[in-house]
């Protein structure tokens, strides 16, 4: 039996804790007003964020997520996105991945949709 990955979504602005384990943030933009020493990340997965037009498209309306979440499951079969998605899986097998997004509601957030591909 296989075992699902312990993934969690937060928010870049929250303190980190000591429970995160590897911090990544998947947005493509650097959150506002956040230092990198701040932040306290391992690691900024910038390749796999959904395309500009994607998210701009998206802009985070609560009535668009189910859509936005099978397009940006389409971009992730890209080659760049599938190789930083895959990169995601191995920081996963053996320890708690934590994906850091600067957005409001990270329960809509493209880090909501990896995590939960990450689990499958």
């Amino acid at each position: 039996m296989v075992e699902k990955a312990d993934v969690q979504v937060r928010r870049v602005y929250d303190e980190a804790g000591e429970q995160d384990g590897v911090r990544v943030l998947v947005d493509r933009l650097w959150p506002r007003g956040m230092t990198k020493i701040k932040a306290a990340l391992d690691e900024w997965c910038k390749d796999v964020a959904p395309s500009t037009a994607l998210r701009k498209w998206y802009n985070h309306d609560p009535a668009k997520f189910e859509e936005f979440a099978r397009r940006y499951g389409v971009e992730l079969e890209q080659v760049e996105r599938g190789t930083a998605l895959q990169h995601l899986r191995d920081l996963a097998v053996d320890r708690r991945l934590t994906l850091l997004t600067g957005t409001k509601n990270p329960d809509i957030s493209e880090a909501a949709v990896l995590a939960d591909i990450l689990r499958r």
